[in-house]
């Protein structure tokens, strides 16, 4: 035998959830037999079971708080700001290279990786023709590498 099942139109009057969604509220402190009588779920004796209670977020039960441990950063850094390595008029004066920059001198290991552009300064002296490559020169450090018959190029 077959059965018709009927399926009904759902209009706002039939709706109701599917069976099994929707749990029964907790219903604590309302005698032993509920399962939640006596300590209503909250454990026996301390804070935590009195009214009242909220404790602050980072509470580690008054052992002293990660956040607390940890020191407070000062000041700060800026991502776009521009290392420069210096050099003096002295230092490529004993050099026996003809062109100087600064992929060159770190290849050489007198400046290191984190240094973004080479800054050229006046002290010493310059008596050879060199060609310098570099983002900035100070007012003696060009006229001393353009007296020598060399070059000072920014880059």
């Amino acid at each position: 035998m077959e059965t018709i099942i009927e399926k009904k139109e759902i209009t706002l009057d039939n709706l109701k959830p599917a069976v099994g969604s929707n749990k029964a509220k907790k219903r604590v402190g309302r005698g032993r037999s509920s399962g939640h009588g006596k300590t209503s779920t909250r454990g026996h004796n301390g804070e935590g079971q009195r009214s009242g209670c909220s404790k602050k977020r980072g509470f580690e039960g008054g052992q002293m708080p990660a956040y607390r441990k940890v020191p407070k950063l000062k000041g700060f850094t800026s991502g776009n700001n521009i290392v420069y390595a210096e050099i003096n008029i002295s230092k490529i004066e004993v050099m026996t290279e003809e062109i100087i920059d600064l992929d060159m001198l770190k290849g050489k290991g007198m400046f290191g990786k984190k240094y973004d552009e080479l800054r050229v300064l006046g002290s010493g002296e310059l008596k050879r023709k060199v060609t310098i490559k570099a983002r900035h020169f100070t007012q003696s450090a060009k006229e001393k590498i353009e007296a020598a018959g060399g070059k000072a190029l920014l880059v």
